[in-house]
């Protein structure tokens, strides 16, 4: 990954390929993820430096005649290669420990969601955007004839919330879910938004303008249609499941490694071997958290876990080898249960301990 294209993202000059490409890098590797939140830190040694007034390219070439003035010179080389946005680090650093839900806008700004009260959203040029509601954000019907300048929201364990864009597309967000979208599309070339996590699409119909939704490795295109999109940083898959419509599933890097869904259909990505694999369902089971239920059929508890510590915001440490080994089926509602009450209905299949201190939950085995 080239200084050029980070610079370039930077100065939000970037195209939705550059763009698309820088995210595919971070997501590449391990060593990538670390050279980016490095690159962040960075960024903010030289936001600080640019607020004492200090010129940058003069430390560069100056000899460092104290510890600081080195410092100053390290960190500023460092942004030369690995410089990127102080907006996704100040976002990152204060959503990571945030319970609530946070939106980044694309002039750095933060916006929090919580109270009782309806209030407007404006942009950097204090035009009127959007409404924002306790557990929904509505953009209004609005082109850019320009740049398309992005948002980022990012829903926490234990929360959900519901996103109307500016095309009328509503995108329903699981728990542990980050969107980035364009804060108002444009009037050329598709509409992209990146997703981590788990939505649920019902697309605005727009054949001129192909909805895509970038996943990990894998992108979905549709023209208008309702699916669920799962793509947990966790998890080697991205699942793409059909209500309505038509979708396509293919790899980012490689179109013509693609397939086309029908209802009904679920077509998994597979990071390891780079293949799609397709199969019939029921959808509504995949779409089950939308009217706030937890759906299981024949899922092994390991999933089971992961679902119920984004869903109440715990950690689940399982020590019992027989519970690991069972799969179950049923629907629970949220609002009606509690982490206890799941783990009591468990119990009755397959007989285990648990003990919860503050947020962390371990299973034992049964004395």
């Amino acid at each position: 990954m080239t200084s050029e294209l980070l610079n370039k993202y930077l100065s939000n000059e970037a195209s939705e390929q550059e763009v698309q490409a820088l995210f595919e890098w971070i997501e590449a590797s391990e060593e990538n993820k670390k050279q980016f939140i490095n690159a962040k830190k960075a960024w903010v040694l030289s936001s600080i430096a640019a607020d004492l007034s200090i010129d940058t390219v003069s430390v560069i070439q100056m000899k460092p005649k104290n510890k600081i003035r080195q410092y100053l010179q390290y960190a500023a080389v460092f942004l030369v290669f690995l410089s990127f946005g102080a907006a996704f680090y100040l976002f990152n650093r204060t959503s990571e420990t945030s319970k609530e839900i946070v939106l980044a806008l694309g002039d750095g700004r933060l916006e929090y969601f919580g109270g009782k009260n309806q209030t407007t959203l404006l942009n950097d040029k204090g035009d009127l955007i959007a409404k924002k509601f306790p557990d929904q954000i509505i953009y209004f019907g609005k082109v850019q004839d320009e740049k398309v300048n992005y948002n980022t929201l990012k829903v926490p364990y234990g929360k959900r919330f519901k996103l109307q864009l500016s095309d009328g597309t509503v995108v329903s967000l699981n728990s542990g879910t980050t969107l980035r979208y364009p804060e108002q599309f444009g009037i050329n070339g598709n509409r992209n938004v990146y997703l981590i996590g788990e939505a649920f699409f019902e697309v605005a119909k727009d054949k001129s303008h192909p909805f895509i939704v970038h996943a990990n490795q894998a992108n979905i295109e549709v023209l208008g249609t309702k699916f669920n999109v799962s793509a947990y940083p966790e998890n080697p898959t991205v699942n793409g499941t059909l209500l309505e419509g038509s979708i396509q599933m293919y790899e980012a890097v490689n179109p013509s490694n693609a397939i086309l869904l029908v209802p009904n259909q679920i077509a998994t990505w597979q990071n390891n071997s780079k293949k799609i694999v397709v199969k019939e369902v029921d959808p509504t089971f995949y779409a089950a958290w939308t009217k706030g239920e937890l759906a299981f059929k024949d899922t092994p508890f390991s999933t089971i876990a992961k679902i119920i510590q984004r869903t109440y915001n715990v950690e689940i440490i399982n020590e019992n080898s027989d519970l690991a080994k069972q799969s179950f089926t049923g629907t629970i509602k949220i609002s009606e249960s509690s982490v206890e009450n799941i783990l009591d209905l468990l119990k009755r299949d397959t007989p285990f301990n648990y003990s919860i201190e503050q947020q962390t939950i371990t299973i034992t085995n049964p004395r």
